[in-house]
């Protein structure tokens, strides 16, 4: 029986990309969104080009009142998941004192709260069964952040504190819980941080989007699927001594060591 991979954010992006590659690496996918008719479309498009079988299902991580019933219909449905890729899309930009409390509610909800709830209704089952693989999907903004991206910073370092944590619980039951950190890649949400900061600044688009580009070492953003492949191989059992750490993906471009 192929491992059932439940993968968040999964229409487009990292999230499609991340579909497309534990598809590859021999999992069912299910793939995870808000809105049906993209999802239909984006496992369509990954069945076509892998052959394997991509199924779909509506979730809203931010809402509280229906993890356990999509975990269980999940479940029901497909089988058990033995990984758990929990990538949503970020909040609107902004700096930290435009922020209202409406906004940080609602990413709150988002990138925080909403993933603890769903990993930790998947962990236990993940240890009864032996294994298991959470995978956080979060930002290079974490490590040195960007002012225009405030709540993501905030909220996306919380959340890799808290991974830190979900690692602990169950690591000598074969599940792992690790954080990828991407850099700047070629997604929509690319496009709508560099448009805001181009507003900003008063620079064009285009102007914006070179000096971004200018200043990762390796001369570009990441295509979504090099951030899939980090994942998909923190998902593997070749991964099992790797838990609760972050892997950069991000072309040299943090500066920390």
């Amino acid at each position: 029986m192929k491992p059932i991979a439940i993968v968040g954010g999964g229409s487009a992006g990292i999230g499609m990309a991340t579909g497309r590659a534990l598809a590859l690496a021999g999992n069912r996918v299910v793939l995870v969104g808000r809105q049906l008719g993209s999802l239909q479309e984006a496992a369509e498009k990954i069945s076509v080009e892998t052959g394997a079988e991509v199924n779909v299902a509506v979730h809203d991580l931010a809402r509280a009142d229906d993890t356990a019933v999509f975990l269980d219909d999940v479940t029901t449905q497909f089988g058990d998941p033995e990984i758990l890729v929990l990538n949503a899309g970020g909040p609107p930009a902004g700096r930290i004192l435009e922020l209202t409390d409406t906004d940080w509610r609602t990413a709150f909800d988002l990138l925080l709260l909403g993933p603890i709830r769903l990993a930790s209704l998947a962990l236990p089952g993940m240890a009864a069964r032996g294994f298991g693989r959470v995978i956080v999907v979060t930002s290079t903004a974490v490590r040195q952040p960007e002012p225009v991206l405030a709540a993501s910073v905030v909220l996306r370092s919380a959340m890799t504190a808290a991974a830190k944590l979900l690692s602990l619980d169950y690591a000598a039951d074969g599940v792992t819980v690790n954080c990828v950190a991407p850099g700047s890649t070629a997604t929509g949400r690319r496009a709508a941080v560099v448009a805001a900061r181009a507003a900003a600044s008063g620079r064009s688009v285009e102007e914006m989007s070179a000096d971004d580009a200018s200043g990762i070492p390796a001369g570009r953003p990441a295509q979504p699927s090099e951030i899939a492949d980090a994942i998909a191989f923190l998902a593997s059992r070749a991964a099992s001594y790797v838990n609760g750490t972050v892997l950069t993906v991000d072309g040299g471009r943090t500066v920390t060591i």
